[in-house]
């Protein structure tokens, strides 16, 4: 009886959180408000990480030249996605401390000087990076049929990637107020179009034109844009906790350094987690195409696992941010040991799934035996280390909330630039494992990056920090 009335309690939690009804974070029961804004937090990460599976199951049938270019592609573009992350970082902490402190103006204007910082910088990226992709390409170790065949869909991506910078930055204002909901009903719409639209403009099916890959990078393009326009309309009219006026929308200086100051440290940690994955796909492309393409869907189904945890991840960021802004750092602390908890057991239960059934999820998306090997390796290897990823990207998201992003930076540091990058060449050119020793360089940096961020939290200067 008690066991059927704890899930009927939880079943009315999960509604609650998928409707977007609650309004304050700073109080009540810890584990309800980690359910409320975990849920579409992992709902929106589902989506975003669907949307990555489904599009390279389609442009996996066009051939190993094609996913190549994904990835090289995508390589390229995490650039961009690390000044977007670091702030999103500073807005989301920013925007969580004005709504703990019950200043909702705060909260709206520290989210336009985020989004005007991100339009300036996708405009430059996407003018230099379209104008060059085919340089890019080969910067990246592309051969001459991958820059043929993919050369079109890097252009459009990195000319387009203005969308993906505002989706970013503008689900973190929504997410550090604790507006979820609208946060994940912004990814349902635009990965739900991207999905519906790459098939049909990759193939040519009905009306529309056979693209090709290049297909794939319109349709993609295109929904994120659509999602832009989603949030703008939200912000402007239906947001429970973060409605911006027009009074907010003008340049505040001092908001606009403060948020710099937050982010400056937000974008180096990004930048170093980001540089260390460009780092061993370009190893994995000394290998060839088949490498690239086995590495690609790999890392597709892992981040797959992985995503969803970053929404619980996410859901102890805005707690932090909000309880320290309320003035009750004990409620910080323990959102983020319960939420660890959570994610260890969530993260447990997909890490085992990946680990017994490599084989079989890697046939879904190739029937190239040399990619699906390669793919199936790498998902059994990285994932035998999910159980450390789920308190490790607890532990970065908390200090995040706080507006401590320069613990999380001096860990990316330790671990990937020192850690990962040199493990994973020695061990891919120097050691009989080859090809695996990349993998298993990177599964060994992340346990040690959990293990070390637990550590420093436990030492609590995080709870000190002004925003």
């Amino acid at each position: 009886m008690g066991n059927l009335i704890r899930l009927r309690k939880l079943a009315r939690t999960i509604s609650e959180a998928l409707r977007g009804d609650h309004a304050d974070y700073t109080t009540g029961p810890l584990t309800d408000a980690i359910v409320l804004l975990a849920v579409p937090m992992v709902i929106e990460m589902l989506m975003e990480s669907l949307f990555a599976i489904v599009d390279i199951f389609w442009v996996s049938r066009l051939g190993r030249n094609a996913v190549a270019t994904v990835g090289l592609t995508e390589s390229l573009i995490t650039v961009l996605e690390t000044l977007a992350m670091g702030l999103s970082i500073g807005v989301t902490a920013m925007v969580a401390r004005r709504i703990g402190e019950k200043d909702p103006d705060g909260a709206a204007r520290a989210a336009v000087q985020g989004i005007l910082i991100g339009g300036l910088l996708s405009i430059l990226f996407g003018v230099l990076g379209s104008a060059h992709a085919e340089s890019l390409l080969r910067l990246m170790g592309a051969d001459d049929d991958v820059v043929a065949t993919g050369a079109g869909f890097t252009r459009v991506m990195l000319g387009g990637s203005g969308s993906l910078v505002l989706l970013f930055i503008i689900n973190a204002a929504f997410r550090g107020a604790g507006d979820a909901t609208v946060a994940m009903r912004t990814l349902i719409f635009a990965n739900t179009f991207n999905m519906l639209l790459g098939p049909c403009l990759i193939f040519g099916l009905g009306p529309f034109p056979k693209l090709g890959v290049e297909g794939a990078a319109i349709a993609t393009t295109t929904g994120r844009s659509l999602g832009v326009l989603y949030q703008l309309y939200r912000l402007a009219r239906h947001s429970r906790h973060l409605r911006v006026g027009r009074s907010h929308i003008e340049i505040n200086l001092g908001v606009m350094r403060r948020l710099l100051s937050l982010s400056g440290a937000g974008t180096l940690q990004h930048f170093v987690s980001t540089a260390s994955w460009i780092g061993t796909t370009r190893l994995m492309s000394s290998f060839g195409a088949v490498a690239v393409a086995g590495y690609t869907i790999g890392i597709r189904v892992i981040i797959f696992g992985l995503l969803p945890c970053w929404g619980i991840a996410n859901a102890a960021a805005t707690l932090v941010g909000q309880s320290l802004g309320a003035k009750n750092p004990e409620r910080a602390r323990q959102s983020v040991w319960r939420a660890g908890f959570i994610n260890c057991c969530v993260m447990g239960l997909v890490g085992l799934c990946f680990v017994l059934f490599p084989g079989p999820i890697a046939s879904f998306f190739t029937d190239d035996p040399a990619v699906r090997d390669i793919a199936t390796s790498c998902l059994r290897i990285i994932a035998s280390g999910y159980l450390f990823y789920a308190y490790g990207m607890v532990f970065s998201q908390a200090f995040n909330g706080a507006g401590d992003a320069w613990t999380p930076m001096f860990l990316n540091i330790v671990c990937f630039w020192c850690g990962q990058l040199p493990a994973a060449w020695i061990l891919a050119k120097y050691s009989p494992l080859g090809i695996v020793g990349v993998p298993l360089a990177v599964t060994l940096a992340f346990s040690f990056h959990a293990i070390a961020g637990g550590l420093l939290f436990r030492r609590g200067t995080w709870a000190r920090r002004v925003v």
